[in-house]
Parts: C-alpha cells; structure tokens; sequence
C-alpha cells in the first residue's frame, strides 16, 4: 500500500481554486458553474474513499454513488473509483492539505493585520516545493514572526 505524507502540494491545486471566486471573477453562477461542479466533485470523493476503505463499499456503490450526486459521465465515475481502490485517502489527503492552507492563511491574516500580503503568504508556500504540513506551517510562522519584527 502507498503511504501518503502529507504535503501542501496535496492541497495546493484545490486550494488554488477557490482564489478566482475570492477576487470575484464569477460574476454570476453560470459564469462558477464549474468551478461548483468540481467542488460537488471533490465532496463526493470524500465520501466514495471513505465508503470504500472504511465502510467496505463495492465498487459499484462507489459509481453509483458518483453517478447519483454529481453531473460529470459515468466513465468519470469508474476511472476515479478504480483510482481510490489503488490509492486509499488520496481524496482526504487533498482536502486535508487545502484546509491546512486556508487555517494558516487565516492565521498569518490575524497575526498580521494590515502587514499580511497574501502575495508573499503565497511565496511562503510555495517557495520550499513540497514540504510536509508541519514544516509548512513552521515556514509560515517564522514568516510571521519576521514580518513582524
């Protein structure tokens, strides 16, 4: 079985994401329509790898399950299915990376007040490559404390 160390580059795409919705380039809901889809998407991955590893779903609940809460093809449902069979709690580790993300961005923002620029809160991230959420967010707390000195 492949182990997963948690790394922010597990959460960097979903994270990066959401930032044309936060600079509001959806004017309406048709213009996010996709961007909401993908997130109905990656909710319902979440509940298919846990289904499957914890609940000892069957493939076919997996599918059916994609199939009955989510506008994306049926093909689509069984690729990403045979992918969780091969690859327990990547969907979670995703997610679990983009959440530590959004936490220590809240966290520099009130550290920070008037000082945090999410320009150089996002050079801290990425700056390093792939580094464990720890030491992520170690980085980001020598940020702060620098940037407050």
């Amino acid at each position: 079985m492949r182990m997963y160390i948690q790394t922010q580059t597990e959460g960097w795409g979903l994270y990066s994401e959401m930032i044309p919705k936060e600079i509001g380039l959806y004017q309406d809901p048709y213009s996010d329509f996709g961007r909401l889809a993908m997130e109905l998407w990656r909710a319902c991955r979440l509940v298919v790898d846990t289904g499957i590893h914890s609940k000892q779903w069957t493939s076919k609940q997996g599918i059916e399950y994609y199939a009955t809460n989510t506008p994306n093809a049926m093909s689509d449902a069984v690729k990403m299915v045979e992918r969780h069979v091969v690859m327990p709690s990547q969907a979670t580790a995703y997610k679990i990376g983009m959440n530590k993300i959004i936490e220590l961005r809240e966290h520099a923002k009130v550290q920070l007040g008037d000082k945090f620029d999410i320009r150089e809160f996002h050079d801290v991230v990425l700056k390093n490559g792939p580094v464990p959420l720890n030491v992520l967010a170690d980085l980001v707390n020598d940020y702060i404390t620098t940037k407050k000195a």
